[in-house]
């Protein structure tokens, strides 16, 4: 089964949990920012798991971002708006057949969802859930990551490799029967 994560860091903590994520499937699944997540190379996953931070109580928008550009607030780097936001991947995703997971970053008490956003731009694509968005968090707005958090979500990864073994499992039977 080959799956892909992608996902839209600014300060590094999305960056983290997804190579985390993409660690419980195992060696060599690829993690891509927005802009290395090419149409060609998406094309064959049977998997996409994408994610990106809660900013102002949802996926960030690309005047949010605009007005990151410069700024360091209480940083210890400036943020990387270098990528398309997950907005434009979402806007710009060719139709797909295959599974989808959403994650996202955020303050534990923040309102608002990004993953859910990532979720339905995927399944307005084509891709089918494989498993409901998961919360990932950081200690502060800039983070870093709370304690535990990077192995939840290769535990995540783990689960999600096991899900879509299963659906591959069921679906190839069902093939078999027809």
């Amino acid at each position: 089964m080959n799956a892909v994560v992608v996902y839209e860091s600014h300060w590094g903590n999305t960056a983290k949990v997804a190579r985390a994520i993409a660690g419980g499937f195992g060696p060599g699944t690829p993690v891509l920012t927005t802009d290395e997540a090419t149409p060609e190379i998406i094309a064959d996953a049977d998997l996409i798991v994408a994610g990106a931070p809660l900013m102002m109580f949802q996926l960030p928008t690309d005047s949010a971002l605009q007005g990151l550009a410069g700024k360091n607030g209480n940083a210890a780097m400036p943020p990387d708006v270098s990528h398309p936001s997950m907005r434009d991947w979402l806007a710009a995703l060719p139709h797909g057949a295959g599974r989808a997971a959403a994650f996202e970053t955020r303050l534990r008490f923040s309102p608002g969802s990004a993953a859910g956003t990532i979720e339905r731009g995927l399944v307005a694509a084509g891709y089918r859930r494989l498993a409901k968005g998961r919360r990932f968090y950081v200690q502060g707005s800039y983070g870093p990551l709370r304690y535990g958090e990077l192995e939840a979500a290769q535990a995540w990864g783990k689960e999600l490799a096991t899900a879509l073994a299963q659906v591959g499992a069921s679906a190839t039977r069902s093939e078999g029967t027809a």
